[in-house]
């Protein structure tokens, strides 16, 4: 019976030809070269011996590192994997080694995939992702998705570089890896790792965070960046990050001011810092966070001469009624009035009116949305987005009928508000939010993270709940998200 022989070393200089791969040398088992790819050698070079392709590999390979591979033709199981060499001699002995047990060898250089890139799979009308892994990152929870324009405009934004993705038809499944500095047999960003034509596919990527590469550049910058590549207006913006280069999106607003804002890696709502002018921004993490293992970077943003400011959110759906959007705000900046130091006043119609036009636009490509927003004299800016519609409802931030309510005067500030919901978590109690402090608040985004019966009592200002018929836009948030 003849066996049908896999060369997995041929299957990938077939590979080599059309496009990047990790550079690599293979082996037979009598140590016969049979394929090379080394960035600064003719394709199939042929080295004098062993230790002389291992030396070109391990000086090619940008972590000075080499891996070592093997494979039995006859079957498809992957055999013995040999990671991070740094010298001649352990290379050569270990192909030696696998050699002499009739196995063929692979040597590729090692690209550490911490090294601030992604890796993920294009296909069709979708791109995923995700950083500190393989493409087989695919395969698991958190993978970002998005639709293909949007994800190679954020790659492109992010990186300062495009991903040479467009040279595959849409029908090709691409497994690909982005890098910040240059590698492989052509020396490029992006590493191909698999090519395979499956036709076209219809499936559309639904946008959602936190994912993995939210946590990765820090969820505010992440939420914004989304705004940003929609098309809603967002002032420039400097991302600092701990694992990639800065990088910059957004519209200037013409104010020449600076703003400083923390982006954690998922949302604590009002916990870390907002400041108006510059700061030191690596010791501002290391005062906020010195781990690392909460703020993913820090947003240098050009301030807005700003009128009003506030937030909207989306009300869920009830009794079979689309759910309605509220606007909350007051003059000037609003970073006091999202942390309870600063009251609510009744807004003009004309700031409403922008207010509106923009959560329709947002809502048209997401769904539900909610964010904070900042009006000067002659447009609206978007300066936090999430996406999800909330449960609260009237001065109800979320539903429920606990026995016995906790009072909590708002003057008092949120980390002690933090305190008392961690007591009344799991006790079944409820907490009424006493003074004058809006639905959108941080206050309330607390209460509605952490699930709590709560509700807003003296309320000196009504906001003003604009009905908002989203029966036409695609409702793809789940119910009570907050993210």
């Amino acid at each position: 019976m003849n066996q049908k022989l896999h060369y997995k070393d041929a299957v990938l200089d077939q590979l080599a030809r059309r496009a990047n791969v990790a550079q690599f040398v293979s082996f037979s088992p009598a140590l016969e070269q049979r394929f090379a790819r080394v960035f600064g050698y003719r394709a199939n070079n042929r080295f004098a011996d062993l230790p002389a392709a291992c030396a070109a590999l391990l000086a090619a390979s940008g972590e000075q590192s080499v891996n070592v591979r093997s494979f039995d033709p006859a079957t498809p199981k992957s055999r013995e994997f040999v990671y991070g060499l740094k010298t001649v001699n352990a290379i050569a002995a270990n192909v030696q080694r696998l050699a002499a047990s009739g196995l063929y060898t692979i040597l590729n250089e090692t690209i550490d995939v911490n090294d601030g890139g992604v890796s993920g799979v294009a296909l069709g009308d979708v791109i995923e992702f995700a950083p500190g892994d393989t493409p087989r990152a695919v395969e698991k929870p958190g993978t970002l998705a998005l639709p293909r324009r949007v994800g190679m405009q954020l790659l492109e934004t992010v990186y300062g570089f495009t991903p040479l993705l467009e040279r595959y038809p849409g029908t090709t499944r691409v497994e690909f890896s982005l890098h910040p500095l240059r590698r492989g047999f052509r020396h490029e960003h992006t590493i191909i790792w698999e090519l395979e034509e499956v036709g076209r596919s219809a499936a559309k990527a639904d946008i959602r965070w936190p994912n993995l590469f939210s946590k990765f550049i820090g969820d505010k910058a992440f939420g914004l960046l989304i705004a940003d590549l929609l098309g809603l207006p967002v002032p420039r913006t400097t991302v600092i990050g701990r694992t990639i280069a800065p990088f910059t999106f957004g519209q200037s607003t013409g104010s020449g001011e600076t703003w400083f804002r923390t982006s954690p890696r998922v949302q604590v709502p009002g916990k870390y810092t907002t400041v108006r002018g510059w700061v030191d921004p690596f010791l501002l993490m290391a005062r906020e966070d010195p781990t690392g293992d909460f703020i993913g970077s820090v947003l240098a943003q050009e301030g807005v001469d700003a009128v009003y400011s506030g937030a909207v959110v989306a009300m869920e759906a009830r009794n079979g009624r689309p759910g309605a959007i509220t606007i909350e705000g007051t003059r000037g900046f609003g970073d006091e009035f999202m942390v309870g130091r600063k009251k609510r006043v009744a807004l003009p119609r004309s700031i409403e009116a922008r207010v509106r036009r923009l959560y329709a636009s947002a809502a048209r490509r997401l769904g539900p949305v909610r964010f904070e927003w900042v009006a000067d004299k002659q447009r609206t800016w978007v300066v936090q987005f999430h996406r999800g519609a909330s449960p609260s409802y009237g001065r109800v931030i979320f539903p429920g009928k606990p026995a016995t309510f906790r009072r909590f005067d708002v003057e008092a500030g949120l980390e002690p508000l933090r305190s008392l919901i961690e007591e009344v978590e799991g006790t079944g109690e409820g907490i009424v939010l006493v003074g004058d402090v809006g639905v959108t608040s941080h206050f309330g985004d607390v209460l509605r993270r952490a699930r709590i019966p709560s509700f807003i009592e003296s309320i000196m200002v009504r906001p003003r709940v604009v009905a908002q018929d989203l029966s036409h836009l695609p409702q793809t948030a789940s119910a009570g998200s907050t993210e």
